[in-house]
């Protein structure tokens, strides 16, 4: 069974983003091994300099390496990633688990995104959108997507 982390800078705040979430926390239970975990965003003043945003990204990309598995097939979600179908998100899902690799992580930056280290080190650097979204929301979607792709892997009706 795949082990999928979602690793993301930032928690869940409103109940309705935590039920969400846990929802389709549930329905991956059934399909691989699930792990969330929430790393703390960096405090920054009220308007950052570019030297503090900069390093309040390096200090959250330590965070996130050092909770990264071995073996990891690491997706870096970033504006300036490519968008997937749903179709292609499972095909590239279905993959991985043919492959080497033992873990699919999937990481969300906080509100300035994330540092280019982490970019650079992901296999894979996805867009959900040329939209701009809260990055709460972006978590729920990014949830039902990686459920859809199972869903499509195993030819259910849910994906129409």
């Amino acid at each position: 069974m795949l082990s999928v982390y979602l690793i993301c800078v930032g928690k869940l705040k409103e109940r309705f983003y935590i039920d969400a979430a846990m929802e389709y926390q549930k329905r991956l239970s059934g399909y691989c091994k699930f792990t969330l975990l929430e790393l703390p965003e960096e405090k920054l003043p009220q308007n950052p300099t570019q030297g503090q945003v900069e390093q309040a990204l390096w200090k959250e990309a330590q965070s996130i390496t050092a909770k990264l598995p071995p073996s990891a097939h690491l997706v870096a979600m970033c504006v300036e990633g490519k968008p997937q179908s749903s179709e292609q998100l499972a095909q590239m899902m279905g993959s991985v688990q043919q492959s080497s690799a033992k873990h699919l992580v999937f990481v969300i930056g906080g509100s300035y995104g994330l540092h280019p280290y982490i970019k650079e080190k992901a296999a894979v650097r996805l867009s959900m959108s040329p939209m701009t979204f809260p990055h709460h929301l972006a978590r729920i979607m990014l949830l039902e997507q990686i459920y859809r792709g199972f869903k499509i892997q195993e030819g259910s009706s849910y994906h129409k």
